[in-house]
Order: structure tokens, then sequence, then C-alpha cells
């Protein structure tokens, strides 16, 4: 029995979207004519099709996002340590759970446990959706017995990792939104007030002061050629996105991203404290070392640091030691070095991963936040100079024919 997926009329033309099992299609469009719908579309659930129908394609590129994951894998988690089966978990994760899309995946896995495959087998059918370190935990889970303490350590650490990224988000709309205010307001200025004030200083025929001058010309800019310069701008950025496509291209630019003093220490740590924390879970859950590292490869977001950790792969596959390949590299911050380091030397490397994680996402949270309380007070700063010049480049020439009236 599989999972379909349809999209129907109901008695008065409204579409009708949903999920049934059925063995075959056929018997899925008999179920919905016998419920009063017309099928219009019925479609299997299976990740393995995404490239054979453009919507499915669409549907499933971003899989289930980071906080319904989180929160999907914590109630699965708590399910489980209830008693309750697989299959119960499942159908009231479908129940419960607004979006399509997430019901969908749910709902292809419930068929696969349904015929007799495991949960880890069920979720690896979408690897858009499920991650491999969250297949290869809950595989680990399903072998050893102990699926609910997984689950457990998986809703944790999912998330720490929402949570990580949203602190990180949050923590740059503010001068973001300030940013885009200030500039749209001075934007304003020099296309509408500017040209209105100045107007009246070009028909007195006096020579204008520079800064005055300068304002003049920058509100012609705007006015005249500005539209063109914001398409250029438009469709460079565009290219580049293109360029970056380009492997060898996007490794020089994330290369160059490390070597920036701002950027280079946010993503160092972000990239850190994400690969510690995904071997410590993994480790923990019993999982060799190679094949968590194998896992943790694409957590690593920064293509130098992923080329980094799997030339640490080969090295420790070869019999060397993790802390040693990953020092090697100087990408990693000291600290995750020498904590790796320790573990390894005292056997509780799995201990220490997760002790490096949490030193390094409290590190992070506590230098994004220095960072924005800085970043505050230099946009006001910026934006009230900018003010300024515009205020006094208009009152200078009044000044200035105030004093020759006089």
């Amino acid at each position: 029995m599989a999972a379909f997926e349809y999209q129907a009329l109901d008695s008065q033309g409204h579409s009708v979207k949903g999920v049934l099992e059925g063995d075959a299609e056929r018997q899925v469009r008999a179920a919905l004519r016998e419920k009063g719908l017309t099928p219009l579309r019925v479609d299997v659930i299976d990740q393995r099709t995404e490239t054979k129908h453009g919507h499915w394609s669409f549907s499933f590129r971003r899989g289930i996002p980071g906080a319904e994951l989180a929160l999907i894998t914590r109630q699965f988690a708590t399910l489980i340590h209830a008693g309750l089966t697989i299959e119960e978990c499942l159908n009231a994760l479908i129940e419960q759970v607004e979006s399509a899309r997430t019901r969908s995946v749910l709902a292809g896995v419930r068929t696969r446990v349904l015929e007799g495959q495991s949960l880890a087998r069920g979720l690896g059918l979408f690897p858009e959706s499920f991650p491999d370190i969250f297949r290869n935990m809950v595989d680990a889970g399903e072998q050893s017995g102990r699926l609910d303490d997984v689950l457990e350590r998986l809703a944790d650490y999912t998330e720490a990792r929402q949570n990580l990224q949203q602190k990180v988000m949050l923590a740059f709309i503010y001068p973001a939104l300030v940013t885009l205010v200030a500039t749209l307001v001075v934007v304003g200025l020099l296309v509408y007030v500017v040209p209105q004030v100045t107007r009246v200083f070009e028909n007195t025929g006096q020579a204008l002061p520079l800064v005055t001058r300068m304002l003049i010309s920058a509100s012609d800019f705007l006015r005249g050629g500005g539209w063109w310069w914001l398409i250029v701008i438009v469709a460079g950025l565009f290219a580049f996105r293109v360029a970056l496509r380009e492997p060898h291209l996007r490794f020089r630019w994330h290369q160059m991203l490390l070597r920036l003093p701002l950027a280079g220490r946010l993503l160092r740590g972000t990239d850190a404290a994400r690969l510690a924390s995904t071997l410590g879970i993994l480790t923990a859950s019993g999982i060799p070392l190679l094949n968590a590292m194998q896992s943790a490869v694409p957590i690593v977001t920064n293509l130098p640091m992923r080329a980094a950790v799997e030339d640490a792969l080969r090295q420790v596959r070869d019999g060397g030691s993790l802390s040693r390949a990953l020092g090697k590299t100087k990408l990693f911050p000291p600290l995750v070095i020498h904590l790796i380091a320790s573990g390894e030397a005292t056997g509780k490397l799995d201990q220490m991963l997760q002790r490096a994680a949490e030193a390094q996402t409290r590190e992070l949270e506590n230098w994004v936040r220095a960072l924005t309380a800085l970043l505050e007070p230099v946009l006001i700063l910026v934006m009230g100079g900018i003010v300024l010049f515009i205020v006094v480049a208009i009152l200078l020439p009044i000044f200035e024919m105030n004093q020759l009236i006089k």
C-alpha cells in the first residue's frame, strides 16, 4: 500500500487537496469518487519521483523547514517515550501538522513503515526533508533499541541548531531595517526635497559652496541616471549569484569571506559549532566516528572548511588524530581543537564535543550580541552625518545670501 497526494473538486467546484493510501492510483481515484469528489490529479508520494514531475521537484526542493522539523522531532520523541508504536506516532503527527507538504512526507514515511521497512529507510526516501544526521541517528536508535533516547537527543540537537540560526538572523534584522529605512529617507530627500530648495539658489546666480554643489550633483545623478545604475546593480547581483553556482568560483568566494575580520569570525564560529554539535550527538548515540564525520560533512556550509573536514576524515580513516587533522587547517577555533584533543586523550570524545559545541555557541552568541550593540550607534552616527551634510549644504547658501543683504 502506498500514499498518494490528490487534488480534486468537491460538489460545489472547490479545489480540495489531501493524502490517501491505496494499492494503486485507480483505487485512490475510485475512493475519491465514492466521497463525492472529482479527482484532478493523483500522485504517489515518493522522493524518487521528484525529477519526473515538475510540481514534485518544486514542492520538495527545500524539504521540511527547520523550525517545523524541530517541532516534529520533539513531538515524535514524546510519543515514542509514551509507549506508542511508530505507526501510531506517525498517524498522530499527520493529523496535527498544518503544512500539506509535511503531511505528504510523513504519509510517505508511514507507507514504507507499513510495508515492513524500518523508520530510517522510510526517512531515507526524503533526503531533502530529513538530512543524513537525522536518518543515521534514527537508524542507530532502532538497532540499539533506544529510539526514544536517540529521538530526545535529536530533538535537542534540531532545536539548538534552529535557535542558533534564529538568534543570528534576529540580531541583524534591526540594523538591516534601520539601514534600509535611512537609505530610503535620504534618497527621498535627494530626489524630491533637495531639488525644490536648491532651485532657488541656482536662480540667484551666486557662487555656491562646495558642499552645496556636491549635494546638487548627487541629486541630479539620482534623478537622471540613478535608475539606470539601480538596474545595473540588480543585474550585477543576479550575475554574481549565477556565477557562484560554479564550484571553483563559490570556493574562492567562501575563501575570501573567511579572510574578512567580522564575517570570517562569524562563519568560522557557526560552522565549528555545527560540526562539534553534530559529531557529539552522533558519537553519543553509538555511531562510529568515521560514520559520524561522513554525516557531518554536509553540515559545514563554508566550502574551504568542508574541504578541511573531508581531508580530516581521510586522515582519521588512515589512523590519524581528529584534533591534529583539524588543527593543521587553521580554520577552526583553537578552543574547539583543544577540547577535541582532550576528549581523544581521555576517551570521552562525545562529551568534549558537546562541551565544545556549547562553548562555541555561547561565544558566538556573545560576539553577535556585542557586534549588533556596536552597529546600532554606528548606524545612527553615519545616518546623522549624512543628514547633517544635507542640512549644512542647504543652509550655507542661505547664510551667504543674508550676508550679502546686510
